[in-house]
């Protein structure tokens, strides 16, 4: 496994003899950017079978082919964490999407706000870029990142089972602390830069399964803000503890 430098993820079933073709992209990334020859080993993943080193069966400008010869590592699921977020600009809807897949996140869902600034997200990009981060960082599940949705209509389909964290920058400079909840499906909501409106503030307050936080004293970007509460409750209440 120490001379396989590349993670690669493959929408294709892993197992040991499994052959793994490639696309188009894929070979002409291995085989022609990064210049690998059959024999060469691979690390891959599809988010479902772990980790598996492969290796290079044939090799093409147009295709090649891998075979998967053991596992290293098993599917490391993260906790049943949603991310709820306004985009912004896309830079740094970038940035959030990533951290959150190094963060570990089970879905990310973009929402529409009265005061989203960013009102187009194609999710096909940003499922893209999920799939880029966990290659990069060494994770073994790649979280879906759903299509851009109106706030009321999530809310109004809301699980009951499921909490959110509101990270209200209303709150702000007042103490928040997670120790004491329940474990289980969470999600963090992240507002748009000009907040969340009054209707929206209301909507949010009657609903039962949220919790409001605050995220120190001084009030966030929406992209520190995210990175700040999935820390919060990451280090509270999911996998980090």
């Amino acid at each position: 496994m120490a001379d396989a430098k590349i993670r690669l993820y493959v929408d294709h079933p892993l197992a040991g003899g499994q052959s793994v073709p490639l696309t188009e992209d894929q070979a002409r990334y291995l085989f022609a950017v990064m210049r690998l020859q059959p024999g060469a080993l691979v690390l891959l993943f599809n988010g479902r079978d772990g980790e598996w080193l492969a290796e290079v069966a044939e090799a093409g400008k147009r295709g090649g082919r891998l075979v998967c010869q053991s596992q290293t590592r098993r599917l490391q699921a993260p906790p049943d964490l949603w991310l709820v977020f306004a985009p912004v600009k896309k830079a740094r809807t970038d940035f959030i999407v990533e951290k959150a897949v190094e963060l570990g996140v089970a879905r990310i869902l973009p929402v529409q706000t009265h005061f989203t600034n960013s009102e187009r997200l194609r999710a096909d990009r940003q499922q893209a870029h999920a799939v880029e981060a966990a290659e990069q960082c060494g994770a073994t599940f790649v979280p879906e990142v759903a299509e851009l949705q109106p706030l009321d209509r999530l809310l109004a389909g809301w699980p009951a089972g499921r909490r959110i964290l509101w990270c209200n920058e209303a709150k702000a400079g007042v103490a928040t602390a997670l120790a004491g909840q329940p474990a289980g499906p969470w999600a963090i909501l992240i507002g748009p830069e000009g907040g969340f409106s009054d209707r929206e503030r209301a909507k949010l307050a009657a609903l039962p399964q949220v919790v409001e936080a605050s995220l120190g004293p001084r009030i966030l970007r929406a992209e520190t803000a995210a990175l700040a509460a999935l820390t919060l409750w990451q280090a509270a209440l999911g996998d980090w503890k």
